[in-house]
């Protein structure tokens, strides 16, 4: 049995090591510009606290903390993105294993740039594992529609990449597109966007820090989205703060307000029933409470269940399985452990910020 004396030792070593991480990443965030001092790297802090503290081998949590960021919009986007999330491996030396991505099912379109290197996308079976075979990604700008399965890329060597999150209803009202009819979909953006979405997205590719392409994206988009943004659609970064507010938008536009003419309508905008996204946004909660429950030292899954607004803790296992393929407590080890499992941790462990 382990003495007070040795636990001690073993629980400072832990403090030093967070504590050395955490100076590091000060370091790097002090030669950072300003728009990356807001993101990415505070929220790796917590996260690599939370792991080492807990015993995680922080080796396994992470190779490198500066490979993936996420940037929340500025407040006038709030209701239109989701997010900013960069991918860049072109520094580090990765396995087979850790070049492999796991995305859960979404409700928001994304559009991407591979400014290095590319991907292959397959769903992922209700076993946790990928589908055979990858597919390639259909050129170096792609446009995804809602998913309802998980997916997995992977990457065959170095990667930097940017996926911007768009509100499914926001991106129909931008650029005219049929969300619904891309629904489980990823294409090649090129043969899908207006020629004055092109040439943004051409700006972006030839531009040089990160920074400068998420202001080029943002500033694009500002005039836009004040010109056809709906009356009443406020800012809001989670799923069910979202879907409230169109369940809302949706009882009130148009002659008929019963309970169907309401779903088809939010069906039509997002390519999903309302229900769906309802769940989703229960199980996001659910996600971000277990990110409090783990720093306060414990996860209790029926009270994580019951907070979320789930009938009971099998109803969420099933959820967590449906929307990630994985069991909450195997989602939360792969998170603490699994490279890639990077975009759960970008956006679960930290406070990145608004512009």
């Amino acid at each position: 049995m382990m003495n007070q004396s040795s636990s001690n030792t073993i629980v400072g070593r832990q403090e030093q090591r967070a504590a050395m991480l955490t100076t590091c990443l000060g370091c790097v965030l002090n030669v950072c510009d300003i728009d990356h001092a807001r993101h990415p790297l505070r929220r790796t802090v917590s996260f690599l606290h939370l792991a080492l503290m807990s015993g995680a081998d922080a080796s396994a949590c992470m190779v490198d903390p500066a490979t993936a960021w996420l940037r929340l919009p500025r407040v006038s986007l709030a209701h239109c993105l989701r997010g900013f999330a960069v991918r860049d491996t072109r520094a580090v030396e990765l396995s087979n294993s850790q070049r492999v991505n796991y995305f859960p099912a979404m409700p928001h379109c994304t559009l991407s740039w591979f400014f290095s290197g590319t991907g292959a996308l397959t769903e992922l079976t209700t076993e946790g594992a990928p589908r055979c075979p990858f597919l390639p990604m259909p050129g170096r700008l792609v446009f995804s529609g809602p998913q309802t399965r998980p997916l997995v890329s992977r990457n065959p060597g170095p990667v930097h990449a940017m996926m911007v999150g768009f509100m499914p209803d926001a991106m129909s009202l931008l650029t005219g597109i049929d969300v619904s009819d891309f629904v489980n979909r990823t294409v090649s953006a090129s043969d899908l966007l207006s020629d004055d979405w092109l040439d943004m997205c051409q700006r972006v590719f030839e531009l040089d820090r990160d920074d400068q392409r998420i202001a080029c994206i943002e500033q694009f988009l500002a005039p836009r989205w004040q010109a056809v943004r709906p009356g009443g659609a406020g800012p809001g970064h989670l799923i069910a703060d979202w879907s409230d507010g169109l369940a809302l938008r949706a009882a009130n536009s148009g002659l008929g307000r019963s309970l169907r003419q309401i779903e088809r309508r939010i069906k039509l905008w997002t390519g999903q029933p309302l229900r769906e996204l309802r769940g989703q946004g229960r199980l996001e909660r659910a996600f971000f409470d277990v990110v409090l429950a783990q720093e306060m030292g414990d996860v209790n899954w029926g009270d994580v269940a019951c907070g979320a607004g789930f009938a009971d803790q099998s109803h969420l296992c099933r959820q967590t399985r449906r929307i990630t393929g994985f069991s909450p407590e195997e989602l939360r080890r792969r998170i603490a452990q699994d490279e890639g499992f990077w975009v759960y941790r970008i956006w679960g462990f930290g406070d990145a910020e608004t512009v």
